[in-house]
């Protein structure tokens, strides 16, 4: 089995990704809600894009950091471990979709369906969480499903705008970052 080296590139690549994908979530949209404070943000967006464009665990690792730096930033350093789990998690899901329509010819199922399969698989994850969570403060397992279920149009929003910028994004970055950050390699 043949070992990859980590460069400074590598390093480099998930600190400017692991900072765009911070600064992203902080661009949010509020959303009404009961509870809590919901909103959509841009951070899923350039999560997924650090995947297809970095590789598996670089990409999740620069989101992992980005979304633990922008929990521990704005008060919410309790789920900060649970979204590096995640990253790597949908991180996972996103890039073996990716690997799988690699040589597709038509562009746009090339990126739509990695970007599907990830929003399908942050909705599975926020499901399990927020199953998991109600289940922890008491809650019975019908009430606990609801709450989980409600909850879901918040990342069903965010991941319809990220599929959306992904979509959008991932061609011209791709061509920006292979004549500077990733020339030579």
């Amino acid at each position: 089995m043949q070992t990859k080296k980590i460069d400074i590139r590598d390093i480099v690549s998930i600190g400017i990704f692991a900072a765009l994908v911070t600064i992203a979530t902080t661009i949010r949209v509020p959303l009404p809600a009961l509870v809590g404070t919901p909103f959509v943000h841009f951070g899923s967006s350039v999560f997924i894009l650090s995947v297809l464009l970095l590789g598996y665990w670089q990409g999740a690792l620069a989101g992992g950091i980005g979304f633990a730096l922008f929990d521990i930033l704005n008060g919410f350093a309790i789920e900060a471990p649970y979204f590096i789990l995640e990253c790597f998690i949908v991180g996972g899901a996103i890039y073996s979709s990716f690997k799988v329509f690699k040589h597709q010819q038509n562009k746009f199922l090339k990126l739509f369906v990695p970007a599907l399969v990830g929003g399908i698989a942050k909705l599975i994850m926020t499901f399990l969480k927020n199953l998991v969570m109600s289940l922890y403060l008491g809650s019975s397992f019908g009430v606990a499903v609801t709450n989980s279920i409600s909850t879901l149009y918040i990342t069903l929003l965010n991941a319809i705008a990220a599929i959306i910028i992904v979509m959008i994004a991932y061609y011209p970055l791709k061509k920006i970052l292979a004549a500077s950050i990733f020339k030579n390699k």
